[in-house]
Parts: structure tokens; sequence; C-alpha cells
């Protein structure tokens, strides 16, 4: 039978990482990390990563690889996505990528195309033009000149938005007539099947309600002493890669003094909403099986593994 991949996502707050853990208590699962932030070390209360204790008890791909003033790609993620999930189907196990990284997913699924080298100068250029007009108006430029990549950046995301002006600038055309052209998708890259699960709550004031106090339990867990730690590392800057992931920005303009707690702590609630309502536009989009809930999810997925081990049994 063909080998079987799961993918489990969902906005913040939905539960994922909950089901996973679950799963992974009834299941012969391997847990691998579909989280921009959580690969990052040292950044563990405002990620809601799981704890030390849990993470020794049950495993995740991809969790703390990367120190903050590390890049990260979605390049360098794929490829660790896929020596985790080769690793685990070796082993005879079922790979569960659990998370809310939109971006990471679809690189997963769809594969990457070949892509021109990054050009230090010509970033720097367009780092330049950014500090003076800011990342907005080079977003603006890009929706003229690549309508369909602009729509799907946010006009507030440097890295992609460099990114698409620096494949424009070097090989003369748009970075969306790379894409597609020589990815490779994961049933093809892994030789499996690809089973897709989302978590979309019904309700959007329900979700909402789960951020906020999430958000307040952080606080109270110590994320503003988590950033101030990161703030006084003097290799780190809010204009990092890792700093942009939310909450952080807006704890650690708090720290600068930008606004008092009371404004940081709506500020950052605003923002994590921002990121749940483009979680679940990318899902909208995304033509996959949805479920309600955490608990949905456990039922659905382990049904569907021991469907799988049903099957495996019958006489051929």
């Amino acid at each position: 039978m063909p080998r079987r991949v799961l993918t489990l996502m969902g906005p913040t707050a939905s539960g994922k990482t909950e089901a996973a853990l679950r799963i992974r208590e009834s299941a012969d699962v391997d847990l691998v990390s579909v989280d921009s932030a959580m690969v990052y070390r040292r950044m563990d209360i405002g990620t809601a990563k799981p704890s030390k204790a849990v993470l020794a008890r049950h495993p995740h791909a991809l969790v703390d690889v990367a120190d903050p003033v590390e890049p990260f790609s979605v390049a360098h993620f794929l490829s660790a996505a896929d020596v985790a999930v080769r690793a685990s189907l070796a082993a005879g196990r079922t790979p569960l990528l659990v998370g809310g990284t939109m971006l990471y997913f679809r690189a997963f699924r769809d594969g990457l195309d070949e892509m021109p080298s990054a050009d230090p100068e010509l970033r720097k250029a367009i780092a330049e033009r950014a500090k003076a007009d800011g990342w907005p108006a080079l977003h603006r430029e890009l929706a003229t000149r690549d309508p369909a990549a602009a729509a799907r950046i946010d006009p507030n995301n440097a890295p992609r938005i460099q990114r698409a002006l620096e494949v424009l600038a070097t090989t003369g055309r748009s970075i969306t007539a790379h894409w597609g052209a020589t990815a490779v998708p994961a049933t093809k890259r892994l030789d499996c099947d690809l089973v897709e699960l989302a978590i979309v709550p019904p309700q959007r004031d329900e979700l909402y309600r789960r951020i906020g106090e999430r958000l307040h339990a952080m606080l109270r867990s110590g994320f503003v002493e988590e950033v101030r730690a990161l703030h006084d590392d003097p290799r780190l800057s809010i204009e990092l890669p890792a700093m942009r992931a939310v909450g952080y920005r807006e704890v650690w303009r708090h720290l600068d003094s930008a606004y008092d707690h009371a404004e940081m702590v709506a500020k950052a609630a605003a923002a994590t909403r921002q990121v749940a309502k483009r979680q679940l536009t990318w899902l909208r989009g995304w033509r996959t099986e949805t479920v309600a809930n955490a608990d949905q999810a456990v039922e659905r997925i382990l049904g569907a593994l021991r469907e799988r081990e049903e099957d495996r049994r019958q006489p051929r």
C-alpha cells in the first residue's frame, strides 16, 4: 500500500498542538512542526511551544532548530521536513505534520521551484528603499508589476516583498512565473499519499476569545521577560525575521517605550487576530476536509489510522 503522510492545519489557538499530542498518545505517529516561529530557540512562551517536558515525551521535528539571529527560509523548512518525513516512513511509522504556517504547508504539498540565488547588493538596495519609503510602498510597486504575488504577500512582510522584487530585477520574470515551473509535489518527492485535515472553528468570536485568553496566559507565564532577554542580546534587532513572529514585535516595541503595557497587549491581540484571519483565508482556498475543533480532529485522524491498519491486515 502507498505510504501515508498526514497534515493537521488550522489557525492559531485552534487546538492543533493539543490534538497532535493526543493523537501521538494513542497512535504510532511522528510529529513534525510546521510553525515558522517554533523553529527558533529561546522563543518558547510567545510561540505557544510545548514545554521541554512535553517535547521530551513527544518529540517534534523542526522545533528549536535555529537561533533567532539565523535566517530560516521556506527552503530550509522544506529540506528539513522532507528529511524528517523520510526518516519516519523508513521506520514504518506515520508522519503527522502539524502547525499553522500555511506558506510552509504549501511548499511541502506542492514543492518549491528553483529560484535565482540571492543577490546581497540588490537586497541591500531594496532594503534602503524600504527604509526611506516603507515596505507598504514597495508592496504597492510589486502590485503593479506582479499582482498575483502581491495578492499573496502581506504589505508588511518585508522578506517576501524583497524576494519578489529581487527575482523581478535579476531574471526579468515575476516570481509568479517561477511558481509551479519546476516544483515537485510531496506525493512524488516522497512517494506517498498525502492526507490533509484542517481545524476551522465555525465561530470566529470563540477563536478570538481563545486568542485573548492564551495571550494573557503567556503574559502571566513571563512572555515580556522572554522578549526582554532577546531584546538585550546585541546580535538581535526588531528587523530580523524571527522578531516578526506575532506578539514578539509588539512586546519589543513596548520595551523600547513605544507604548505602554496596556497598548502592547491590545496590539499583540489585534496582530494575532489578523494572523488567524489570514490563516483562515488560506484554508478557504485549500480544498481539504475540515473539522470544527481539536476533539473532532483527534477522532478523524485516529479513525483514519485505524482504517489504514485494518486495510493492511486484509489478505491480498
